[in-house]
């Protein structure tokens, strides 16, 4: 896509884990993402902002603050913007039922798409048993996550100079690891249980940065992902269906890459 294509238009777009006030928040990605794609419902499922971490120490470059400028932009030109907290964002649980530049904050909602399907839209710690009942346990690993964020955005520099495209070491250690595709399979089966408990046909998430859309037990599992590593959001499109999107580059960068490069590149963000 070139910088003068006209934005892709869709139905819908879900977003979730941006961690804007973190080091580890691909801004400019997300910007150039907002840029080139829009949609008449944005839905914004939790840990949008990164309270933890900004309790700890003040992160904010003018790139996190473009985000949210522009996220209210799109609220005033029509934009419908609903905001799921999550508890990276917990504070924002305190406005529920509220409206801050035409986003209006809810503990859930419930999103009918083209086809009539229901989806139920939440953040999904609500249903981490580390986050509930371990919140040491879960700051812990947030913290260790930070340090594998370091570590990784130095190996992605120089793999970048070798010419080579970014590559997620967490997200590796998730698929490979034992206990950690456990959890992330007991994770997908909770939430999907909790859609057939709210009689929907399904589920939009995200919290464990693993984006996914299947059917688990006859209801359809949503997770977004994250614009920290992944950078992937879930679009809807005019007929209802559901597609994750990958931004791991500028649509500058994408444009410039060979046709197998650009196929190699999505092969390995969808591993």
């Amino acid at each position: 896509m070139s910088e003068s294509a006209e934005p892709r238009r869709y139905r819908s777009l879900f977003l979730s884990d941006v961690h804007l006030g973190t080091k580890g928040c691909q801004a400019d990605l997300l910007l150039d993402f907002l840029k080139h794609n829009e949609a008449d419902n944005v839905y914004l499922v939790g840990d949008i902002i990164d309270g933890w971490r900004l309790k700890s120490g003040w992160y904010w470059p003018q790139s996190h603050n473009d985000v949210v400028q522009k996220l209210l932009r799109q609220a005033r030109k029509g934009v419908k913007i609903t905001y799921a907290p999550g508890n990276h964002d917990e504070f924002a649980r305190d406005f529920v039922g509220a409206f801050f530049g035409g986003v209006e904050v809810v503990d859930s909602a419930v999103h009918v798409t083209a086809d009539g399907r229901r989806l139920l839209v939440i953040h999904g710690d609500q249903f981490d048993v580390v986050v509930q009942h371990a919140r040491w346990l879960a700051f812990l690993g947030d913290w260790a996550y930070e340090a594998a964020l370091v570590v990784n955005r130095w190996f992605n520099k120089v793999r970048r100079w070798l010419g080579f495209p970014y590559w997620s070491l967490s997200s590796w250690a998730k698929l490979k690891v034992k206990n950690a595709v456990s959890f992330i399979g007991d994770y997908e089966q909770t939430l999907a249980d909790a859609a057939r408990r709210h009689q929907v046909d399904g589920v939009v998430c995200g919290h464990i940065h693993h984006a996914a859309i299947r059917d688990i037990g006859g209801a359809l599992y949503v997770n977004t992902g994250d614009f920290v590593e992944s950078c992937t959001a879930v679009a809807e499109h005019a007929d209802g269906r559901l597609e994750i999107l990958r931004w791991q580059a500028t649509a500058a960068e994408q444009a410039l890459l060979p046709a197998s490069s650009a196929a190699r590149a999505h092969r390995q963000a969808a591993a």
